[in-house]
Order: structure tokens, then sequence, then C-alpha cells
């Protein structure tokens, strides 16, 4: 699969932090796709070419950020997409940070810290 240098999917179960995290990447010339939960993630993944990073939230129904992320990084073919989650618990944060992730914004995400994230990541 190729990788879109610029896109970024967004995995949120919350349709407004979504769609709020979409405009703005959008805004500053960012490609974005989402997903509502672990499971959509994983079926965009084998679908479509891999992103530049994959924005995960920790807790959402169906498959949360810890299982999703699990998976990823099983699947050789996209184990090397970065992550960063997206949690409001710091703690879970921090420890996961380092295991399989490449970092974490807290929620409510603020919109500085997040594009200087993506920026890492992505091209616009």
């Amino acid at each position: 699969m190729q990788h879109g240098s610029h896109t970024i999917l967004v995995v949120e179960d919350d349709l407004d932090v979504r769609e709020s995290l979409r405009d703005a990447l959008e805004d500053d010339g960012y490609k974005v796709d989402v997903a509502a939960d672990g499971l959509e993630a994983l079926e965009y993944l084998a679908s479509h070419p891999l992103p530049a990073l994959i924005l995960l939230d920790w807790m959402m129904p169906r498959c949360d950020g810890a299982e999703m992320l699990e998976r990823v990084r099983a699947d050789p073919t996209i184990a090397g997409v970065p992550v960063v989650l997206l949690t409001a618990d710091v703690r879970t944060s921090r420890k996961t940070v380092g295991q399989a992730c490449q970092g974490f914004l807290t929620k409510p995400v603020m919109l500085p810290d997040l594009l200087a994230t993506v920026e890492r990541f992505a091209i616009p």
C-alpha cells in the first residue's frame, strides 16, 4: 500500500470531537479521513493507502484504542504507521507512550498542540 504523505486518520467515537479535529486539520491543509471506532479504522486501513498518522481515541465502544493499537502493531502491513493517542487520562497516555505510540494529546485538545504534533508526521 502507498503511504498518504498528508492524510490523517482520526479515530474518535464522539461525533463533535471527530468533526472538530477534522475541521481544524483540513483548515491547516491536511487531508483527513475519520472512523468512529477501532473496527471502522481497521477496515479503513485494510482498504485505503496508509495514512501519515493515526490520531486514536483511547476510550471507544466496540474496539477501543488499546485493542486497535495492539492489532495495528501486530499487522506488518500497517505496523509502521505512527499513532498518537487522544485521551483525557494523562496517566494512561504516559504509560502507553513508548510502548506502541509516538505520543499523546490530552483532551480537550488545544489547536496549537494538535498542529505541532501532526506536523511532525505529515506534510500538509
